[in-house]
């Protein structure tokens, strides 16, 4: 578990061999389509990974060194690289970071995390996998607080954690569940930000 924790998809080499990004995004592409059917982690192999990607099991196993670790970086390519906040107003960088976990992967694959969901209850070392996964997301948006409460656009005495919480469980709710259909999907992240800022504004 310590293996897949530190070391993920994207920075294992195989050795003696050049890595193609095509045979990867197969790979990663095959275990989302297999957890947004509904397959539990459990019911989920190499063997059946590999069929459904067209590559042999060795070629998975050169990148990954077991299914766990396969399944958080498939679920973890879903939200693309780190956003990198533009530093000048804490409003719009707020509004970017939540408009960044909608990518088109995180669209087309948004069942595979509601899948893993009961998957984290049941599993504590894949849920620790998971949120070293997303601990470096929410770190950027602890960041933007922090700097919106050093600068003054931001009450002193915010909870910073809280405050993640306020803002990250409505949009995944939203973006995940489409949990009240009632609240439009146009300028959810701009609407979500400036709800929380009327309390949190300086």
């Amino acid at each position: 578990m310590t293996t897949a924790v530190n070391e993920t998809g994207q920075d294992r080499k195989a050795p003696g061999r050049p890595r193609s990004a095509q045979a990867d995004e197969a790979i990663l592409d095959a275990v989302l389509e297999m957890l947004s059917g509904g397959q539990s982690v459990a019911a989920i192999s190499i063997e059946a990974v590999a069929s459904r990607a067209g590559v042999g099991k060795a070629t998975i196993y050169r990148r990954w060194p077991n299914k766990e670790a396969l399944i958080i970086d498939a679920v973890a390519s879903m939200k693309g690289p780190l956003p990198v906040p533009a530093g000048e107003s804490v409003r719009d960088d707020l509004v970017m970071l939540l408009k960044a976990s909608r990518t088109g992967r995180s669209l087309r694959f948004g069942q595979a995390t509601v899948c893993l969901m009961p998957e984290f209850l049941k599993d504590e070392g894949l849920h620790q996998m998971w949120r070293a996964v997303m601990e470096p997301r929410r770190d950027v948006m602890r960041q933007v607080l922090r700097r919106g409460v050093a600068s003054g656009e931001l009450r002193a005495d915010l909870d910073v954690e809280l405050s993640l919480l306020m803002l990250n469980g409505p949009s995944m709710m939203q973006n995940t569940f489409q949990w009240n259909l009632a609240v439009p999907t146009e300028g959810f992240a701009e609407a979500l930000v400036d709800a929380f800022l009327r309390g949190a504004a300086a």
